[in-house]
């Protein structure tokens, strides 16, 4: 395997670093998380696009809640292996 450019790598990282900060807020931070990403589906001023489809997931709270916390493991999971290896194409 080749090393990576070091701007990969810092790149990478970030955007492991942005995906673990957004699932410690989901799990440390739960209701804020919920709330933030509640009033933003609810502001008219934003055009989202599948907008019902994301609220209508949303009003059902605990369900949505485990599966976030669910998918959230798993990619934890996932990202932390690949910053693993990642790293360790870039060292060696």
């Amino acid at each position: 395997m080749t090393q990576p450019p070091l701007g990969f790598l810092i790149v990478f990282l970030l955007f492991s670093f942005l995906f673990i900060s957004n699932s410690y807020k989901l799990w440390f931070k739960t209701e804020e998380y919920y709330k933030d990403l509640y009033a933003s589906l609810t502001n008219e001023k934003i055009p989202l696009p599948f907008k019902g489809f994301f609220l209508k997931r949303l009003e059902k709270k605990q369900s949505w809640l485990f599966w976030q916390k669910a998918f959230s493991l798993l990619g934890i999971v996932a990202v932390v292996g690949m910053d693993v290896l990642v790293v360790r194409a870039f060292l060696g």
